[in-house]
Protein backbone atom coordinates (compact mmCIF):
# COMPACT_ATOMS: atom_id res chain seq x y z
CA UNK A 1 0.00 0.00 0.00
CA UNK A 2 2.20 2.71 -1.34
CA UNK A 3 4.94 1.00 -0.15
CA UNK A 4 4.42 2.01 3.81
CA UNK A 5 5.04 -1.36 5.78
CA UNK A 6 3.21 -1.86 9.08
CA UNK A 7 5.20 0.01 11.30
CA UNK A 8 4.44 3.12 9.30
CA UNK A 9 1.12 3.08 9.19
CA UNK A 10 1.03 2.31 12.96
CA UNK A 11 2.61 5.91 13.54
CA UNK A 12 0.80 7.65 10.98
CA UNK A 13 -2.32 6.93 12.43
CA UNK A 14 -0.54 7.84 15.89
CA UNK A 15 -0.57 10.93 14.11
CA UNK A 16 -3.92 11.34 13.04
CA UNK A 17 -5.35 10.25 16.63
CA UNK A 18 -3.00 13.29 18.34
CA UNK A 19 -4.35 15.49 15.70
CA UNK A 20 -8.23 14.97 15.77
CA UNK A 21 -8.79 13.02 18.42
CA UNK A 22 -10.06 9.50 18.44
CA UNK A 23 -13.84 10.76 18.31
CA UNK A 24 -13.38 12.53 14.67
CA UNK A 25 -11.40 9.72 13.06
CA UNK A 26 -14.64 7.97 11.77
CA UNK A 27 -16.32 10.81 11.07
CA UNK A 28 -12.94 12.30 8.32
CA UNK A 29 -13.31 8.74 7.15
CA UNK A 30 -16.85 8.85 6.48
CA UNK A 31 -16.65 12.55 4.64
CA UNK A 32 -13.57 10.87 2.98
CA UNK A 33 -15.79 8.12 1.67
CA UNK A 34 -18.53 10.33 0.91
CA UNK A 35 -16.55 12.68 -1.23
CA UNK A 36 -15.04 9.83 -2.78
CA UNK A 37 -18.56 8.45 -3.83
CA UNK A 38 -19.61 11.77 -5.24
CA UNK A 39 -16.52 11.87 -7.16
CA UNK A 40 -17.33 8.40 -8.88
CA UNK A 41 -20.69 8.98 -9.30
CA UNK A 42 -19.80 12.21 -11.22
CA UNK A 43 -17.75 10.61 -13.65
CA UNK A 44 -19.72 7.56 -14.38
CA UNK A 45 -23.10 10.09 -14.65
CA UNK A 46 -20.23 12.04 -17.37
CA UNK A 47 -19.44 9.09 -19.11
CA UNK A 48 -23.37 8.06 -19.79
CA UNK A 49 -23.64 11.03 -20.90
CA UNK A 50 -21.39 10.82 -23.12
CA UNK A 51 -22.64 7.43 -24.63
CA UNK A 52 -25.93 9.32 -24.71
CA UNK A 53 -25.03 11.78 -27.23
CA UNK A 54 -23.36 9.57 -29.62
CA UNK A 55 -26.52 7.50 -29.73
Amino acid sequence: MFGLGARELIILAAILVLLFGARRIPQLARSIGETIRYIKNGFSDEEKDKTDKKS
